[in-house]
């Protein structure tokens, strides 16, 4: 690993962490995940966010370090922005490295430093528009952006180059390899990565939409050159493409999201799985495009990423003992706690001797502002006036979601 040069006097570093580990343990992460740090030096030298000591990140970091003349004792300024423990997890061997180091961080993140890793010396509490002086005129200014995505995260502004580190904000999913920078990937990479951005954003930071959208405002009047976030890519050729990202993203929380339909399936014994296909016809017939999600074969941090999106869902299950089918009562709590609202739904589904799906599934829905279509339930495999209904809820659903 080595140090990237953002500036003449700012290095990105990052350490690959590829791994069967979940993320936070709950999203898988097949292609990585980048940690990253950067450097600031001044007359002194400020370091900016850590990181777990996972996939060997700190031996990572610490060959990047020594590649522009540095070591973890050289460090005066710790800047911690997020004190997530993938940001943070390797603080108490940093601090039996360098035991001299300043520690910064908001109040919140400061009191979050005493209570995770028992360090009480050495830290100072920073608010909105206060100041780090490196010398040589290099100075950091802080600024509060709270519930990106926990309470106390904060953004440092680099003002000469232009860079605001950002942490948790404009982050992605995907290891980054032996680059960096935006302009240095190709497109076909860049459009993975912007899957991995929806999802990454989806998963992590969708219930702080509301957030995302005063943080960003709260920086608009920033002549931003360069965004450095601690996960993904840093962007320096096209800096404005993340930030509307992340703002198309936050109004997906409250609408409108894409004319799209995230179609949401499981079945027992493949009569739920016959009417989804007559469903699908009547999606097709009106040419909207539509994502497909089987569980729980699939992972739900994919169907969030796609239902976070989609103005449309399909939910088709059967009733399982006189409820719903576990797996989707699984896929609702996390959209109730991922505030997946605002969406336009058909649900459909088999029962065998009774149903019973409809009862524990309003209850799973209630406060989530969906406009919920008649639902089409039916015993046993679907008959033929079954699926001629099917095919037309799907159609009108389609139809629906074009309207918007």
């Amino acid at each position: 690993m080595k140090a990237y040069p953002i500036s003449d006097f700012i290095y990105g570093i990052h350490a690959d962490i590829e791994t069967a580990d979940l993320f936070e343990g709950i999203w898988p992460i097949p292609q990585g995940v980048s940690l990253n740090s950067y450097v600031v030096r001044g007359g002194k030298t400020a370091l900016i966010d850590l990181f777990r000591d996972w996939s060997d990140a700190s031996g990572q970091v610490e060959k990047a370090l020594v590649s522009v003349g540095l070591d973890f004792g050289s460090v005066d300024y710790l800047i911690l922005n997020h004190l997530e423990p993938d940001h943070t997890g390797w603080l108490r061997e940093f601090r039996e490295k360098n035991p001299r180091a300043e520690i910064l961080a908001t109040s919140k993140g400061v009191n979050l430093i005493k209570s995770f890793y028992h360090i009480d010396r050495g830290l100072r509490a920073v608010k909105d528009g206060d100041t780090l002086d490196l010398g040589g005129g290099k100075v950091l200014t802080f600024f509060e952006t709270p519930n990106i995505h926990w309470p106390e995260t904060m953004v440092a502004w680099e003002p000469l180059s232009g860079t605001v580190f950002s942490c948790d904000a404009f982050g992605s999913f995907g290891a980054l390899g032996d680059r960096l920078f935006d302009d240095e990937f190709t497109p076909e990479e860049l459009a993975f990565f912007e899957k991995e951005t929806l999802r990454y954003y989806a998963n992590i930071v969708s219930s702080f939409s509301v957030f995302v959208e005063r943080g960003i405002q709260k920086l608009a009047g920033l002549p931003v050159k360069v965004v450095a976030p601690s996960h993904g890519m840093v962007w320096r050729k096209n800096p404005k493409t993340i930030i509307d990202r992340y703002l198309r993203y936050a109004a997906y929380a409250k609408g409108p999201a894409e004319k799209e339909i995230a179609v949401i399936w499981g079945s027992m014994y493949g009569n739920t799985k016959q009417g989804l296909d007559a469903v699908i016809r009547g999606i097709e017939s009106q040419g909207i495009p539509y994502s497909i999600h089987r569980i729980p074969d699939e992972n739900v941090s994919w169907v969030l990423a796609d239902a976070y999106k989609s103005a449309g869902l399909v939910l088709a299950m059967p009733t399982y003992e006189y409820a719903m089918f576990p797996p989707m009562a699984y896929v609702l709590d996390i959209f109730r706690r991922k505030h997946i609202y605002g969406k336009t739904v058909l649900r459909i589904g088999s029962w065998g001797w009774v149903g019973g799906a409809k009862k524990e599934y309003e209850a799973a829905i209630e406060g989530l502002k969906w406009t919920s279509r008649d639902p089409l339930e039916w015993a046993g495999a679907p008959n033929g006036e079954d699926l001629a209904a099917l095919e037309e809820a799907g159609g009108n659903l389609a139809k629906a979601v074009k309207a918007g």
